[in-house]
């Protein structure tokens, strides 16, 4: 069967029209009404298995919030199936446990490239192809924490993995993945992971934009755990980055060009 053809997509639930162009992704379904409380309004438009959905408008702009639970194989489906409806912006809010001694919990990361230990995107195209932010909402995240006065972020590489435990460097029985997590900090990678690096590979060969930020609610150099800290904060910049990106979209479209540059927004 062909699903990009069905008129309401198979997991998710949706129809084109029920989602906005501007779509913000939490792995967690009870972070998607966390994140419509900023909003202007909202209605809910489905909900199936952990695929939750909300479109309303948040400072006048269009938006839509739907929930991918948990792991790479879950994003893919939300990243084909969203596409489907219309969509053509994707934003992971979500939590990680940072890699490096100066991200602290509450912290929030932006991704700016996410390395492939997922296994879904080889499904796709060989793991030489890089994961990489859209460059406009990496830098409307960006401008999103500076214009609400939030400076506790990072901006970087991501780790990707498949699995929460043995993917991620914990021990399993009585052995670790040699070496993973002490290679990806020297390599200067921030965080780990379960879905970024599947959106942005699938967001870059289906010509969408996508991007990511996460709270921190452990780091695993300092052995620190904070469940839930940074989570709202993460919400507030998420919403204002897609308010930015309208305005930006906006700007594009008075003048006539495709990609945005600095003197555009003079």
């Amino acid at each position: 069967m062909n699903h990009a053809a069905i008129d309401r997509q198979y997991h998710i639930a949706c129809r084109k029209g029920d989602l906005a162009e501007y779509l913000l992704v939490p792995g967690d379904p009870d972070r998607v009404e966390k994140i419509t409380r900023f909003w202007d309004f909202a209605k809910e438009v489905s909900s199936n298995r952990e695929f939750h959905s909300f479109t309303g408008e948040y400072k006048g702009v269009k938006i839509s919030a739907l929930s991918s639970g948990i792991g790479p194989a879950c994003m893919a489906i939300v990243v084909n199936e969203a596409k489907n409806v219309g969509v053509h912006t994707f934003i992971r809010v979500g939590s990680t446990g940072a890699i490096q001694k100066d991200i602290h919990c509450g912290d929030l990361i932006i991704s700016s490239a996410a390395v492939r230990l997922d296994y879904t995107s080889n499904c796709y195209i060989m793991p030489e192809y890089p994961a990489v932010a859209n460059y406009e909402v990496l830098m409307a995240l960006i401008e999103a924490a500076e214009s609400l006065k939030i400076t506790n972020y990072h901006v970087g590489i991501t780790a990707t993995t498949a699995d929460f435990y043995a993917g991620q460097n914990r021990p399993v029985k009585d052995y670790t993945r040699v070496d993973l997590m002490s290679m990806l900090q020297k390599a200067g990678v921030l965080n780990f992971e379960m879905e970024t690096a599947t959106l942005l590979t699938l967001a870059n060969l289906f010509g969408l934009r996508a991007g990511a930020i996460c709270a921190v609610y452990d780091n695993r150099y300092i052995n620190e755990f904070k469940p839930g800290a940074g989570e709202r904060e993460a919400i507030k910049v998420a919403n204002e980055a897609v308010k930015i990106l309208n305005e930006w979209d906006e700007k594009k479209r008075e003048n006539g060009k495709r990609w945005l540059f600095p003197s555009i927004l003079k």
